[in-house]
């Protein structure tokens, strides 16, 4: 059986204080359909008993490889050989130039400020985005991206895995 982490798990999403229940029981889906595991950082901005959580992931929730910290410090102190990536819209490297390895942490921020403000000097050459076009849009749906950026992973994995 996978475990979190281990490295058998393709990929892992790891979401710093969400808010929004939806897009977690959809990442919640999303990681049930990869056999990918969800981190979640507290505090949240819902209960995880929300019934939005539990109708976005569906009856896919019950099955979601779910690790729960209750902060960023207890997560790094359970997680120490994690290799992290974090994904943001204030990063000019591409989330395609990344080489994911085998059980490589994709980490995103809540919906409202994206991710904690020391982040971006602690982690500066490990921030990456999602190229948007797009004129009057800030940012994405953070299902969307985590979608996004998991499933490139996936797809590099795929390559390298026949090589």
């Amino acid at each position: 059986m996978k475990t979190c982490g281990d490295n058998r798990t393709p990929l892992n999403l790891v979401l710093v204080h969400p808010e929004i229940p939806q897009n977690t029981g959809g990442i919640g889906r999303l990681c049930v359909s990869t056999g990918s595991c969800l981190h979640l950082i507290q505090p949240f901005g819902f209960s995880l008993d929300d019934r939005y959580v539990k109708r976005a992931g569906m009856d896919y929730w019950a099955h979601v490889d779910l690790k729960i910290y209750q902060n960023w410090e207890e997560f790094a102190e359970r997680n120490p050989a994690a290799e992290l990536y974090f994904f943001t819209t204030k990063s000019k490297a591409a989330y395609w130039d990344v080489k994911y390895p085998q059980a490589a942490y994709l980490v995103f921020g809540n919906e409202s400020s994206g991710l904690p403000k020391d982040f971006y000097q602690k982690y500066r050459e490990r921030m990456f985005t999602i190229p948007m076009g797009g004129k009057f849009c800030r940012s994405l749906n953070l299902a969307n991206s985590a979608a996004i950026v998991l499933y490139e992973g996936l797809r590099q994995q795929e390559l390298n895995h026949g090589k």
